[in-house]
């Protein structure tokens, strides 16, 4: 079987992408916007929402740091693959399948994407210039 041009390069952008991703989605709250997450938290029942909210918070902030460095990549994406499936289950599933469009309301779509791409660094590696020092093959 064949593989693409350069699936090393692949997986890197793969991560870097991720990586700034996760650093969008938790960088607001760590840096000031705790109270909505928080209340968030709260609203779906989460037992300690204050400590749920800093602990998905920082998860999704520093681990699209670790991601983008390529340090740590396969404990990190697997812990974001739990953030995402709670997401799916706790949020996402009762309100379809699409995020956006007619008829859509913020479904599983786009968290599906992340735990999907999160898993293939998991089976694939973390590709091109990863401070993970694994070897890959």
């Amino acid at each position: 079987m064949e593989r693409g041009v350069n699936p090393e390069l692949g997986l890197a952008i793969l991560r870097i992408v991720l990586g700034v991703i996760f650093i969008a989605h938790g960088a607001p709250s760590v840096f000031g916007g705790m109270e909505g997450t928080t209340e968030f938290m709260r609203s779906l029942g989460i037992p300690l929402p204050l400590v749920a909210a800093w602990a998905i918070s920082l998860l999704e902030f520093l681990g699209g740091i670790s991601l983008i460095a390529g340090f740590l990549v396969t404990p990190v994406a697997l812990l974001l693959i739990v953030h995402m499936m709670m997401g799916i289950i706790l949020v996402h599933a009762e309100r379809g399948f699409y995020v956006m469009g007619p008829n859509a309301n913020g479904g599983i779509e786009f968290s599906l994407l992340l735990a999907a791409s999160l898993l293939m660094l998991v089976f694939g590696g973390p590709g091109l210039a990863a401070m993970d020092a694994r070897k890959q093959g």
